[in-house]
């Protein structure tokens, strides 16, 4: 369909043929923030994350993903739809660093299928209205804690994933100091951050991927890069918090650690539940996510 009769028919997404393509001819949709890259690893919960995303205000929803599979209408019509394969080591981080040098100055955000995105009272308030907040004190990035979801019941849900019976674990997580590997002292401001399913089952989990802290949410900007640790080459976007006060956190609340370590033939018939003690239902609010400490409303009342 041409696009001048997609928008006659109230058709607002697009479909690019390539990433390349999209960088050459997709400049509207990086035209104002906050734009989210959701990168697509496989068919799992594909439409409820897309429309997860679109209710929380951004201004574009790009869907990184094979052409394989398959979008509801209502989704596909409000996404910018790009062919991406998520396998190959660094694909993601290089996409990701393409996409900001296109659009240097606005608010970006990322995650995978089958991840939630949670910040303080975003059930009434937009996503631009936090980062509006959250940009007036002198912030570039925002410090998410990703949140291991895993079903209750792996006999009903065998790759670990249930909406409706969702839990998350209460307590069991923690922070270490982040040193720099060239002088060998703490980061100011900095800390590694662990905890939920890839603590617990860490035996499970190479080294490199059982920290839970991601900058997520970033302003882009010209020569800035992520790296494949999930922080940034400008040391200043890996901070939780400004010298002077508490700032806004927020949450991704994901099913992406139950799902592989469920997938993985290493781990899956060593894993017949993920609950324990400490696990308790996951309530798709932020006011849990706030009581339980698992994100920081800062000043942001």
């Amino acid at each position: 369909m041409p696009d001048r009769q997609r928008r006659k028919a109230g058709w607002t997404g697009m479909e690019y043929a390539s990433l390349d393509h999209f960088l050459k001819t997709g400049a509207e949709a990086l035209a104002k923030g906050p734009v989210a890259m959701i990168f697509v690893e496989d068919d799992v919960e594909l439409a409820t994350t897309m429309r997860h995303h679109i209710q929380c205000g951004f201004k574009s929803v790009l869907a990184m993903m094979p052409d394989a599979f398959t979008l509801p209408p209502d989704v596909e019509n409000r996404v910018h739809r790009i062919p991406f394969d998520c396998g190959p080591r660094l694909a993601v981080t290089n996409a990701i660093n393409r996409i900001i040098a296109a659009a240097p100055g606005i608010w970006m955000y990322y995650c995978f299928n089958a991840e939630y995105l949670f910040y303080p009272f975003c059930e009434t308030r937009s996503i631009g209205e936090m980062l509006a907040f959250h940009g007036e004190e002198r912030r570039d990035a925002m410090l998410t804690y990703v949140i291991d979801l895993y079903a209750d019941d792996l006999s009903a849900f065998p790759i670990g994933v249930s909406l409706d019976r969702a839990f998350l674990d209460k307590s069991g997580y923690y922070a270490q100091a982040r040193k720099d590997p060239e002088t060998g002292h703490p980061r100011e401001r900095q800390l590694d951050f662990f905890g939920g399913v890839r603590w617990r089952y860490e035996e499970h989990i190479p080294k490199d991927s059982r920290k839970i802290d991601r900058i997520s949410l970033f302003k882009s900007a010209p020569g800035l890069h992520l790296r494949p640790d999930h922080t940034f080459d400008d040391q200043e976007y890996n901070t939780y918090a400004c010298p002077w006060h508490h700032n806004l956190t927020a949450a991704i609340c994901s099913f992406r650690t139950a799902k592989a370590l469920k997938k993985n033939p290493g781990s899956t018939f060593e894993i017949h539940s993920f609950r324990w003690h400490n696990s308790t239902p996951f309530e798709w609010h932020s006011r849990q996510l706030l009581d339980l400490g698992l994100m920081e409303p800062g000043q942001w009342f």
